[in-house]
């Protein structure tokens, strides 16, 4: 238990998707201008990355990796299938990703017409399909592990892009200067919020 803790935290604080491998700027950039914007979207990014680890864990297990294949016939030691770890990882994040789109567009039409095209482009986030390809590299033993890995994940990118709205929100009442509105302090904020999360390297977890 104490393990999957530590899994956890070091998946939000160290091994941050945003702030340490830099992964969904694109979306992270866009949508960060108001804090409910930006958590409807974090929530169903947690949601998407906490589905599609563990599916993603069980086919790189049982499917992709070399010589897997024995459990259907010992003939198939030989097959190996990770080549197509790609296609299938991005095919089960589109397919989570288009149910997360109906739910939202029935339920919350609001923050359907708020995200706009960034919802279904969650399909292509980089830093979900970032997840599970470090999921497949760490090895994990288990689907447990797999799946604390990916709401750890999916938390960070939430913490991240929620912290850094509810900073450009404070951002409007301030004086920034002109050549830096906009994009160019969003730039500057979120290299130092990397920078202070880089303190968390040090801890021992």
């Amino acid at each position: 238990m104490q393990d999957l803790l530590s899994l956890f935290v070091k998946s939000i604080f160290v091994d941050n998707m945003i702030f340490a491998y830099f992964l969904g700027m694109c979306s992270f950039l866009a949508v960060s201008k108001n804090v409910k914007t930006a958590a409807g979207l974090g929530v169903a990014v947690i949601f998407v990355i906490g589905v599609t680890l563990p599916i993603d864990y069980l086919l790189n297990r049982y499917l992709l990796t070399d010589g897997c294949l024995t459990w259907i016939s010992p003939s198939l030691a030989n097959v190996d299938l990770s080549f197509l770890s790609f296609i299938i990882f991005i095919a089960v994040i589109a397919s989570i990703t288009q149910l997360v789109e109906m739910v939202v567009e029935k339920y919350s039409p609001s923050l359907y017409s708020s995200l706009g095209i960034f919802l279904p482009l969650i399909a292509v986030n980089c830093a979900i399909l970032g997840a599970s390809l470090f999921m497949q590299e760490k090895g994990f033993a288990t689907l447990g592990q797999a799946t604390v890995y990916g709401l750890g994940s999916g938390f960070g990118w939430f913490l991240a892009i929620v912290s850094i709205a509810a900073i450009r929100e404070k951002l409007a009442y301030s004086n920034v200067p002109k050549p830096l509105r906009g994009l160019g302090i969003t730039f500057i904020i979120a290299g130092l919020m990397g920078i202070a999360f880089m303190s968390f390297m040090g801890v021992k977890l």
